[in-house]
């Protein structure tokens, strides 16, 4: 009996699509098990805990180039690169808040505009999207 899993029973393990695993194989995040003559690739249970890694690693914002960097100081060895990546990630979360933040206060202000518009008049919303910054 082989050891491993096929890549269809470690796609549904992992709770990911078989294309997922050839992606990230593809571009380096999962190594590619070695296909045997006339069989099928084995993969061993730690690649489940790679693509769990991997999906929470993308679910606190880092992107799959930033997942890879993690995934090189992954045994835990290298805490001041990994503080360093973690810092710039919630460096760029904070000014991605920002201006998610203005672009609401500025859409609640058109839509408070419209609210208050007169029936005649042209639709505020429309007319500050035709408007160039």
């Amino acid at each position: 009996m082989q050891e491993g899993m096929t890549i269809g029973r470690l796609a549904k393990a992992a709770g990911v699509h078989v294309e997922t695993i050839r992606y990230y194989q593809r571009i380096g995040l999962i190594p590619e098990p070695h296909k045997p003559q006339g069989g099928q690739r084995r993969y061993p249970a730690s690649a489940t805990e790679r693509i769990s890694f991997i999906r929470r690693a993308q679910q606190l914002g880092f992107s799959l180039e930033e997942v890879k960097k993690l995934l090189a100081f992954a045994d835990g060895r290298n805490r001041r690169e990994v503080r360093e990546i973690a810092e710039q990630k919630y460096e760029l979360l904070g000014a991605r808040v920002d201006q998610l933040n203005e672009m609401r206060r500025k859409l609640k202000r058109l839509i408070d505009l419209s609210r208050e518009a007169k029936g005649g008049a042209a639709c505020p919303i429309i007319a500050a999207l035709k408007q160039s910054e």
